[in-house]
C-alpha cells in the first residue's frame, strides 16, 4: 500500500541536483489579443511563507488557458516585458515553420519591450502547451508557460468537468523564492534542474470537489525542466485516451503513467471513492507516494458509472509509408557526467570535455555539441523517415521533434502511438518513424532543458 501524504515544503531537497499549415494572409489590427511575458507573484508555497516572484504570461503561472476549436486560428501579439529576449514555442502543434518560435531557426528572439505576431491554423484537436524557446532553462523554471487546448468539433466524450493539470517542480529557497544557479554545470551534466516543491497549476495542494461516479477529463502536462513524473490514481478509475495531443486508437486502462518533461496525457477518470472520501493523483518519489491532486467526494453524480468511452476522433496525421523502404538516420546521444565521451566537435573543431564544459556544452549528438551545420536528414515532402536513437549516456532524455508527430517502431512490427516527445532511459535504443509532411527546418532536441542548452540538439529539413 502506498504511503500517502501531502508533500511538506522543505529546503532539504535543495542539494538534489530532472487542417492545414497556413501563413497569415493579412495584417492584424491592434484589437488582436496580446499575450505578455512579464513578472508577477504567485502563491506557490503554503500561506505561512511569502508569495513567490515569478515570470508568467500575463504575469500568471500557468499562463492563460487558450481554448480554440479544431480548424480555428490562433492569433496573438506576443509582447515581451521581461529583462531577457524570449519567444513562444507552440509545443506539439503541427504549424507552419515561421510560427514555431525557435530563435535562429524560425524567427529572431523578441527583445525586451518588443512584440511578435503569432497567427496560425490549428489542424489537430488535443492538449498542447506554449512556452519560451530562448533561455527556456531559466524562463520556464521561473513559470513562463501555459496550456493550449484545441477542442474537438465533434465526438468529444461525455464528462462532468474538463480540467487542465500542469505539473511542475520548483527549486525554492528558504524564503519561498525561486533559487538561482540556472547555469549550474552540475545540473547541466547530470539529470537537469530538479526542484524541491511540486505543484499542479502552481498550487502545492491542488484540490477539487467532485461526486461519486462523476467522470472527468484530466489533461496532464509535464512542464518541469527535467523531472520525470511517475503517476498513479487512487479512488479514480479510467482510461488514457490521448498522448501528446494525439488520440489513441483505443482507450487504454489507466495504470501507472510515466510523463517525461513536455509529454502530455489525456485521461478519462471516474470517481470511485465513496461519498465523504477522497481520491488522489499520486506522484511516486524516492521517499514514497505523494498526493499532488486531491478530489474531495461529496454526493453522487449518478447511480452507476458511465459506460466505457469510445475513442476520440483521430487527427489527420498521415499514415506511415513503406517502413522497409524508408530512409533512415542514426542519432547517438553522448556526454554528461559518468559518460564515455571525452571530446566532441564544437564551433567547427574537435574539443575536449574540459574546454566544452567551460563553454557550457557537456552533451552531444553524433559527436557534435550544439547545432550542426548540416541537418541530421533532409527529407522530401511526404517521405517516410526513420530515426534510430541510442542513449549512450548515464541519464534519461526526452527527445522532442518539432513540427511533426512520430511513432515508435517495435521489433515485432507493431507501431506505438503518435507522440512528439519520446523518453529514452540510460542505455536504451529506440527507433521512430514519421511522414515528413511539414516543410521547413525543424529542431530535434532533448526536453530536459539543461541537456538541450548543453548541446543535445540537432535538426531536420523537409523540402
Amino acid at each position: 500500500m502506498i504511503r500517502l501524504t501531502r508533500r511538506h515544503f522543505t529546503t532539504s531537497l535543495l542539494a538534489t541536483g530532472a487542417a492545414g499549415f497556413g501563413l497569415p494572409d493579412r495584417a492584424l489590427s491592434d484589437a488582436t489579443p496580446v499575450l505578455t511575458a512579464r513578472a508577477g507573484m504567485a502563491r506557490l508555497a503554503p500561506r505561512d511563507y511569502p508569495e513567490t516572484a515569478i515570470w508568467g504570461f500575463d504575469g500568471l503561472v500557468p499562463g492563460p488557458i487558450l481554448r480554440l476549436p479544431k480548424g480555428g486560428r490562433l492569433q496573438r501579439r506576443f509582447r515581451n516585458d521581461l529583462p531577457q529576449a524570449s519567444t513562444i514555442h507552440w509545443h506539439g502543434i503541427r504549424i507552419v515553420k515561421a510560427m514555431d518560435g525557435v530563435p535562429g531557426m524560425t524567427q529572431d528572439a523578441v527583445a525586451p519591450g518588443s512584440e511578435f505576431l503569432y497567427d496560425f491554423a490549428l489542424p489537430d484537436a488535443g492538449t498542447y502547451w506554449y512556452h519560451p524557446h530562448n533561455r527556456g532553462w531559466e524562463q520556464m523554471a521561473r513559470g513562463l508557460y501555459g496550456a493550449l487546448i484545441v477542442e474537438e468539433t465533434s465526438g468529444a466524450p461525455e464528462v462532468d468537468s474538463d480540467e487542465v493539470l500542469m505539473l511542475d517542480d520548483w527549486r525554492l529557497a528558504e524564503d519561498a523564492q525561486i533559487a538561482g544557479g540556472f547555469g549550474d554545470m552540475h545540473d547541466w551534466a547530470h539529470a537537469g534542474r530538479l526542484g524541491n516543491w511540486i505543484t499542479v497549476n502552481a498550487d502545492g495542494a491542488w484540490s477539487r470537489q467532485v461526486s461519486k461516479n462523476s467522470r472527468h477529463r484530466l489533461r496532464l502536462v509535464n512542464t518541469a525542466n527535467a523531472r520525470i513524473f511517475s503517476l498513479e490514481a487512487q479512488g479514480l478509475e479510467g482510461w488514457v485516451i490521448a498522448l501528446d495531443g494525439m488520440p489513441l486508437e483505443q482507450p487504454q486502462p489507466l495504470e501507472q503513467l510515466i510523463l517525461a518533461p513536455a509529454q502530455r496525457a489525456d485521461l478519462l477518470v471516474d470517481i470511485t471513492a465513496q461519498d465523504g472520501g477522497e481520491a488522489f493523483l499520486v506522484s511516486h518519489e524516492r521517499d514514497g507516494g505523494y498526493a499532488i491532486a486531491t478530489f474531495n467526494v461529496a454526493g453522487s453524480a449518478r447511480a452507476d458509472r458511465l459506460t466505457e468511452p469510445h475513442p476520440l476522433p483521430p487527427n489527420a496525421v498521415p499514415d506511415l509509408g513503406d517502413i522497409a523502404q524508408a530512409r533512415s538516420a542514426q542519432l547517438r546521444m553522448e556526454g554528461g557526467a559518468m559518460g564515455r565521451m571525452t571530446e566532441a566537435v564544437m564551433d567547427g573543431r574537435m574539443t575536449g570535455m574540459r574546454e566544452m564544459a567551460g563553454a557550457g556544452k557537456v552533451w552531444a549528438v553524433n559527436g557534435m555539441a550544439d547545432m550542426p551545420d548540416r541537418p541530421l536528414i533532409a527529407a522530401a515532402r511526404g517521405e517516410t523517415i526513420r530515426i534510430a536513437m541510442t542513449n549512450d549516456t548515464a541519464w534519461p532524455h526526452a527527445m522532442h521533434l518539432h513540427g511533426h508527430h512520430f511513432r515508435r517502431l517495435v521489433k515485432d512490427g507493431t507501431q506505438g502511438p503518435l507522440r512528439d516527445t519520446l523518453l529514452l532511459d540510460r542505455g536504451e535504443v529506440a527507433e521512430i518513424a514519421f511522414v515528413a509532411d511539414n516543410p521547413g527546418d525543424w529542431l530535434l532536441h532533448c526536453h530536459m532543458l539543461e541537456h538541450s542548452a548543453g548541446g543535445m540538439m540537432t535538426w531536420l529539413r523537409v523540402a
